[in-house]
């Protein structure tokens, strides 16, 4: 599956863990390891409460498309 999210790299830019993300969406980590695996992917909302709790805009968890077509 293509990287869709940039999840991963944004977390680690913020020096969070996925464990760290999980508690403050009430997901289990599980979960959030698969989104930062690209396996599954979070639904718009949830991109959005992402955003919210990092302060960054929600197009910074999401690759470009041109990067995807490649």
């Amino acid at each position: 599956m293509a990287n869709l999210n940039r999840l991963k790299i944004v977390l680690f830019e913020h020096n969070k863990t996925g464990k760290w993300l999980a508690g403050k969406l009430g997901k289990s980590p599980c979960t959030v390891s698969k989104w930062c695996q690209n396996t599954i992917q979070p639904d718009l909302q949830t991109f959005d409460k992402i955003a919210q709790i990092l302060n960054i805009d929600v197009k910074e968890l999401i690759t470009s498309t041109d990067k995807v077509l490649r």
